[in-house]
């Protein structure tokens, strides 16, 4: 059961990365591809029905989390608690510009909160990947199954390490440009006119940072996390993950040149969903890996009982279906091109 559940918390958090990520996508380069208030309204426009309903997915796959690796839960709050807390107030900020920007506008507010969407959308992507760097490369756990990181160290892949170092760095940068290329595939499929054309040409500038990035970060990853290669050299099959990766990748430059809108999005979410689950295999049977690999938590090890896991497992499955009856009808809601909203001034 341990391993079904680890599949399951693996699943729930690719699709939040791909529903999400898109909109995490469009807020980091809105103010790149819209130019007017009118072009950010447009913009705006075309995550509004779904942006916070798509966060869901973020607290079904923490609360999956703590029912299912109970120890998993309680080390990683504890160790990374820094970081998550920033994470909370980056959603809550960039929740409320969204918001505050037909409530509270004016010639002053509205460019602030048009800034805060972009920023904290950015940071918010960059810690995500930060956030994957740390599970892939290690954390010092103890013999308590406990740890704590600060913000960094000495940004080194030593004993001491930090949240961010080299490495979780370039994983975030890594992260930005994927979500970026996302963002930027969802807003032509989205929207018509200069934002269309901007976008367009930002997802095929990104297409190239994204296939540098990959490249490195895979090499890099396979030195820094042993486990890696090792599970795909004992399991070949798994390298159908990767090879879903390179396919999507593929599919999104040869869908743009096409202008195949829908398929150059669908195989952005390949790819994602690709490297993701690369992840996930190359680090299984571990949870949460520790520095001193004797220390891993491991899905055995951090697992909660077998008979809490079968029940659990039944209402998991009822609770899905009524996510994604919702999901499916919101988003059938939601086909087609998008115009821009009136504006709203808040008195």
């Amino acid at each position: 059961m341990g391993a079904i559940w680890f599949c399951l918390v693996a699943a729930m958090i690719a699709v939040y990365i791909l529903l999400d990520g898109f909109d995490l996508g469009v807020g980091a380069i809105h103010l790149f591809v819209a130019k007017t208030s009118e072009e950010r309204r447009q913009v705006i426009a075309t995550i509004g029905p779904v942006w916070d309903g798509n966060e869901v997915w973020l607290l079904a796959a923490g609360g999956t989390l703590y029912f299912a690796f109970p120890s998993l839960y309680a080390s990683a709050l504890s160790g990374f608690y820094l970081p998550l807390m920033i994470v909370l107030w980056l959603l809550i900020l960039r929740g409320t510009s969204i918001e505050f920007r037909n409530h509270l506008g004016g010639d002053v507010w509205i460019p602030m909160w048009d800034f805060l969407f972009c920023a904290s959308s950015m940071l918010l992507t960059v810690f995500y990947g930060a956030a994957l760097g740390n599970v892939v490369r290690g954390v010092p756990l103890d013999a308590s199954g406990y740890f704590f990181e600060p913000l960094w160290t000495n940004w080194r892949l030593g004993n001491e390490t930090g949240i961010l170092d080299w490495y979780t760095v370039l994983v975030g940068v890594c992260a930005l440009a994927a979500l970026i290329m996302h963002g930027a595939l969802w807003l032509q499929l989205k929207t018509a006119g200069e934002v269309h054309k901007r976008a367009g040409h930002l997802a095929a500038w990104a297409w190239w940072v994204v296939v540098v990035l990959t490249a490195l970060v895979t090499y890099i990853t396979f030195d820094v996390q042993t486990q890696v290669p090792a599970n795909f050299f004992v399991w070949p099959w798994g390298f159908i993950f990767p090879l879903l990766a390179v396919g999507g990748l593929l599919g999104v430059r040869r869908n743009l040149a096409r202008r195949h809108e829908t398929n150059a999005f669908v195989a952005s979410c390949a790819y994602l969903a690709g490297m993701l689950t690369s992840v996930v295999f190359g680090v299984y049977p571990m949870v949460l890996p520790g520095r001193d690999v004797a220390y891993s938590l491991t899905v055995d090890s951090a697992k909660a009982g077998e008979y809490g896991l079968t029940v659990g497992l039944a209402w998991w499955v009822v609770g899905m279906i009524l996510a994604a009856t919702y999901f499916s009808i919101v988003y059938k809601s939601f086909v087609g091109k998008v115009a821009a909203e009136p504006e709203t001034r808040g008195q």
